[in-house]
């Protein structure tokens, strides 16, 4: 029998916290044996050295620069395959606040009036996921990505099965953790209408569900509302909650046509959004 060679993996940050590369780092039971099946050539989080040459790419953060869309795409030419990883690579996150404001306010806000005359020179754009730019093939959301989750789509990948992400709303974690009904609290909560495999973490420690794992794949938007109705809440209520978590709001702000000469429309893939 052939043996081929590990897969070689890269890990690479963008506009993030690289909060979900620390959770792939909390793995410390099971790395020995995941590095028994892959090499991993590229993580700045965990190691210096670096290579150009990779068969997987996890990929963590929004595209928020001009310079990060062009190193993007050197990525994704690269890799045979690419892994949205979390909620800002996968749906923009937290960074998409920004494109609220026009980006000259933003520039303002953060640089300082002095800093006027300067604010071309300035290399930031309206943040967006990465799939604004190039063609994912997998998905793993959270805001972290959940441990187990990433522990399961690797396991998948690497025995060549396609990776299987959860995609029932979140409301379905909350019941079999027990939960109280956050509604019944008088607390609005995006769970009915958000991706699932979290076990509703922040509804199980006293909050909500912030829906930082984006929308669901068909949600059932009537009976969401049905409930809203039923708690005296509006839909512009909670679709102002989803905004916190980006999910590129708007196309034209996250539109790649606006900030480069040779646009890249997105592509639907074999993955899950």
């Amino acid at each position: 029998m052939e043996i081929k060679e590990k897969p070689r993996v890269a890990f690479f940050s963008f506009t993030c916290c690289e909060g979900c590369q620390l959770m792939v780092l909390s793995c410390e039971r099971e790395l020995p044996d995941i590095l028994n099946h892959i090499k991993i050539v590229n993580f700045r989080e965990a190691m210096t050295e670096k290579s150009d040459d990779y068969d997987i790419a996890f990929v963590e953060g929004s595209i928020s620069r001009k310079d990060e869309i062009r190193k993007l795409k050197k990525i994704r030419k690269t890799a045979k395959v690419v892994v949205a990883l979390g909620a800002c690579s996968a749906t923009g996150g937290l960074n998409c606040l920004k494109n609220r404001y026009p980006m000259e306010e933003v520039k303002e806000k953060v640089y300082g009036k002095k800093a006027a005359k300067d604010y071309k020179l300035i290399d930031t754009i309206p943040a967006r996921p990465i799939d604004t730019v190039i063609n994912v093939d997998y998905y793993i959301h959270g805001c972290p990505i959940p441990k187990k989750e990433f522990l399961s789509f690797l396991t998948a990948l690497l025995m060549g099965k396609k990776p299987e992400m959860t995609n029932h709303p979140v409301c379905v974690d909350c019941k079999m953790a027990g939960n109280i009904c956050v509604f019944e609290k008088g607390i609005s909560c995006l769970g009915p209408v958000t991706r699932a495999g979290c076990d509703a973490i922040c509804v199980t420690y006293g909050t909500w569900c912030w829906g930082c794992r984006g929308p669901v794949d068909n949600p059932n938007t009537d009976a969401h509302e049905e409930t809203l109705k039923r708690y005296g809440l509006t839909a512009e209520s909670v679709t102002k909650k989803f905004a916190l978590y980006g999910n590129c709001m708007g196309a034209k702000k996250c539109s790649v046509e606006e900030t480069i000469k040779e646009p890249s429309k997105k592509v639907k893939t074999a993955g899950h959004k």
